[in-house]
């Protein structure tokens, strides 16, 4: 059965963002060229517009003053969608899309969810993808919980620019310092509050004084911190923006080490102001002391316009090698036919040593037009190579279309060198367009990607086969968060001995199914076909349409709504020799209200220098729910042809930052040559095992429940929960398939052996608890390589100091090891062991931490350091407080416009 997501989803919710390169700089401590983009589902309001404005220009205020006179919002553009009525002041976006925003404006995955949160899945110090705020947050009095929107704004800003993480953690709102006390988990340990149960009925609300759990020696599972209003802690933004007094950032003398939150686990105990100060914003930047305030942003608002696409083709005498022109011909058809929404305007120029105009631009309005610029692909092969001159044709037909370059597409397709590319690198700055580049073969233009990198274009590589030019081209999808885009459900290519069969399965899962299609490529001579839906009904070679300019691809449209179910496809090579056969299926989303599930991949960055490690990233998503439980394969290849696989994980490990958020990753660091590598993510679900996260995001603005006044307890409307019998649910087996762009690799010496440099990963999730007198630890296996392989021993130290073990490791005392044989990279690992002490009492605390040892006497970073402490139930259950004693029995309910308690 398919999750519904009727009662949980607005099902006008477009497409999460994918990967976007952001172009905010810094410039004379003022940021620009800041872009806000509102999502085509959400209704026109102008009142939305006013109070963004608002929200940053307070923002940049706070921003001002909590960087100590540092930096400031200079220039904002707010992106409106096509759905909204066109206003004079509205101009038009020149690269600025939903897709590449850094902040986005859309309704919730949850009706119960308008919490403000960062898609944050990089290491500590990297940027984040981009800030989400719901309509209801941007138009609704959230002053009492969250605080200002301004403060919000530079919270969630911190993780997306800066890289640093909450200092507050949900899942584990409580821990024992190292002064044998309960502390919430927070930064700094001076912000005060009381620590009660709260049982809400109705209209009323009774609290109690928190117990602790006889078995942790926290304090019981529903135990809350609730702040006091007054407060003289200026730090710290991470935890809670919305007190008064909180106007700075936590820094290396208020930072509190112990909390067991993100920010300690991912940058090593380190403080927020710390990373911050190292971030690039920062290098050389001088605070404005000559300024009492900074000036108020500048806003520009533009409106998106129609989908403008120009194919800018090479057909020089190179493209005759390894069928190149051939296999160009046939993945541009497919792009025309399959992809390219309805209702976009598409033109096409071919360049030699000289470019032509095929077409000026056409509105793609049915399913024929498109043979109007398929009649015109071009058939031989001949002449040079001048990129430049097939841009400025590609500019042409756009202008001569009476339509403008800004905002516009090309998509650029070569495989030669040209080294006067460089000539018109201004002009394309110029234009305002964006440039998709696709290389094909080992000798393309080296230069190509600068394109891609100054307009925020995708940038491709593809080997000779025809699936990489497919997969290229089946990427370059609406940049308007739509969710009509085309999706890709597979792409393999078969080398099949004479007169032998291969058989395959797609799953076809019930949020999709309209425009589907299927089609097989040949190199020789057709194969016979057979394709059957989930419910018997059979399509044979006859069924397919065999087209008369390509005359080596069949292609079906399967009537209607494709089947929900598995498809099995079957196809037999009839010649005398073996040959090279391609299958591809491509669909869309059901219906305009039908969230698909959607698969987007990327490298951590598009350049690495060896032996610097890279990540592959993949995020799995039905709307802006993580998808879990599914098996994620990436596929690298380089330009020798060579490929490497990967499977991802999302285990909170290793690469993975966050477990089960949805994002997949891994270390990828098997580098043989210099030069190009593409990537290809596989995510599949099978045999009913993937799961939608209905939990809420994590890196957000923190929910208050109140607050302590007085010595009374005035309490804000209860957050509203996901019930644990619904905090994740069934969804149907799919498949996708998504192409992750190109990257570049340099330096690499002959002969390389990683592992000879590059040590074992950083263990991240290292637990410790005692089991009688024994402690027992359990943490995921790193590699020898990172994440790869398996290391080749451990090294376990152990300490009653926390400084100990953070600050010189090798000193502090070491476990016996001999027995622990490392396990393959992602496995459990669990081991015990009896601390050497002659007498450990009620509340004794040990630190343990662990280093993993690799070839070449190469060692892990030293592991996050985990707690282990003694603890004895006592005769009656105790209840400390933290700081604040409350007398008080009465309680007060602060009630918020449109919300309203959930019971």
């Amino acid at each position: 059965m398919v999750f519904s997501l009727k009662v949980i989803l607005f099902l006008s919710l477009p497409l999460l963002p994918v990967l976007k390169s952001s172009w905010i700089t810094l410039n004379n401590n003022g940021y620009d060229g800041i872009v806000i983009a509102i999502s085509p589902s959400v209704p026109e309001d102008e009142k939305l517009i006013q109070n963004i404005k608002a929200m940053v220009t307070e923002a940049s205020a706070y921003l001002f003053y909590a960087t100590k006179r540092r930096v400031f919002f200079r220039n904002v553009s707010i992106l409106i969608p096509m759905t909204w009525k066109s206003k004079p002041e509205y101009l038009m976006p020149k690269q600025e899309s939903y897709d590449q925003a850094d902040v986005i404006v859309a309704d919730p995955s949850l009706k119960y969810g308008d919490n403000p949160y960062t898609l944050q899945y990089g290491q500590c110090g990297e940027k984040g993808k981009y800030i989400h705020f719901t309509p209801n947050f941007l138009l609704t009095n959230n002053v009492p919980i969250y605080g200002t929107r301004g403060k919000v704004f530079v919270h969630e800003w911190s993780h997306l620019r800066w890289g640093i993480f909450d200092e507050y953690n949900e899942d584990q709102p409580y821990y024992i310092s190292r002064r044998n006390t309960i502390e919430a988990t927070r930064c700094p340990t001076h912000i005060t509050g009381a620590n009660v149960v709260l049982n809400c009925k109705k209209s009323r609300c009774i609290t109690r004084p928190c117990r602790r759990d006889s078995k942790t020696g926290l304090y019981e599972a529903n135990c809350t911190f609730i702040p006091n209003r007054s407060q003289t802690a200026k730090d710290s933004i991470m935890f809670m923006q919305n007190l008064d007094s909180v106007t700075e950032f936590c820094t290396e003398e208020t930072h509190n080490t112990e909390a067991p939150n993100l920010q300690n686990k991912i940058c090593n105990h380190k403080s927020t102001w710390d990373i911050i100060m190292r971030s690039e914003d920062f290098q050389d930047l001088s605070p404005m002391t000559e300024i009492k305030s900074p000036p108020h942003p500048t806003f520009s608002l533009l409106k998106s316009k129609q989908r403008v696409v120009c194919l800018v083709l090479d057909k020089s005498g190179s493209m005759a090698a390894e069928d190149r022109l051939f296999r160009m011909n046939q993945a541009a058809e497919l792009y025309l036919i399959q992809i390219i929404e309805k209702g976009s305007f598409v033109g096409m120029v071919t360049f030699d040593s000289y470019a032509q105009i095929q077409n000026n631009l056409i509105k793609i309005t049915n399913d024929t037009t498109y043979q109007k610029i398929t009649a015109n692909l071009p058939q031989i092969p001949d002449g040079g190579t001048s990129i430049c001159r097939g841009l400025k044709a590609g500019f042409q037909a756009i202008s001569q279309s009476n339509q403008s370059t800004l905002g516009s597409e090309i998509i650029l397709l070569t495989d030669g060198n040209d080294n006067q590319i460089s000539s018109c690198f201004e002009e394309v700055k110029q234009s305002g367009a964006v440039i998709h580049t696709i290389a094909l073969g080992p000798t393309a233009e080296r230069e190509l990607e600068t394109l891609s990198t100054m307009t925020r274009g995708h940038r491709f590589y593809a080997h000779n086969d025809i699936n990489g030019l497919i997969d290229a081209f089946s990427r370059i999808s609406s940049r308007s968060g739509s969710i009509s885009q085309a999706l890709q459900l597979e792409s393999k290519a078969f080398d099949i001995p004479k007169k032998k069969w291969v058989n395959g399965t797609v799953p076809v899962d019930s949020t999709i199914g309209k425009d589907t299609f299927f089609v097989v490529t040949w190199t020789i001579q057709k194969p016979e076909i057979i394709l059957q839906g989930p419910k018997g009904k059979k399509y044979t070679t006859s069924d397919f349409k065999e087209d008369k300019l390509n005359i080596r691809s069949a292609r079906l449209r399967i009537p209607g709504i494709a089947e929900t179910g598995t498809w099995t496809y079957s196809l037999r090579n009839n010649h005398a020799q073996s040959q090279l056969l391609t299958v591809t299926m491509t669909t869309r989303a059901k219906s305009p209200t039908t969230l698909p599930v959607i698969a987007t991949a990327h490298m951590n960055r598009n350049t690495a220098h060896y032996p610097s490690p890279m990540i592959v990233y993949a995020q799995v998503s039905q709307g802006f729910l993580p998808v879990l439980g599914i098996n994620v394969t990436a596929i690298i290849e380089n330009e020798d042809g060579r490929q490497v696989t990967l499977e991802l994980w999302d285990n909170g490990a290793g690469a993975d930052t966050v477990k089960n958020d949805g994002i997949y990753s891994r270390y990828f660091t098997d580098y043989r040559i210099n030069g190009r590598y593409s990537l290809k993510v596989h995510v599949q679900a099978r045999k009913k095992t993937a799961r939608l996260s209905l939990r809420q995001q994590q890196n957000k603005a923190l929910y208050i429940p109140g607050y302590v006044e007085n010595g009374e307890i005035i309490l804000n409307p209860p957050k509203p929960k996901v019930k644990d019998n619904v905090a994740e649910a069934e969804i149907d087996d799919f498949s996708r398939l998504t192409s992750g762009g190109s990257f570049t690799i340099s330096g690499v010496p002959p002969n390389s052996n990683s592992s000879q440099v590059i040590p074992p990963g950083k263990i991240v999730d290292l637990e410790a608890k005692f089991q009688g007198d024994r402690i027992q630890l359990s943490w995921t296996a790193p590699g020898k390589v990172l994440d790869k392989g398996r290391a080749d021993s451990y090294i376990i130290r152990i300490s009653k100091y926390f400084r100990d073990l953070q600050q010189d490791f090798d000193k502090a005392a070491l476990i016996n090891t001999s027995g622990l044989i490392p396990k393959e990279a992602g496995s459990v690992e669990n081991f015990g062991f009896k601390p050497g002490y002659s007498k450990i009492e009620n509340g004794t605390t040990f630190y343990i931490a662990i280093q993993a040892t690799g070839e070449a006497s190469l060692t892990s970073e030293v592991s996050n350091i985990a707690q282990a402490t003694k603890f004895i139930s006592p005769p009656k259950p105790s209840s400390p407080d933290l700081g604040t004693n409350i007398s008080a029995i009465s309680f007060v309910i602060f009630g918020l416009a449109l919300i309203s308690y959930i019971f």
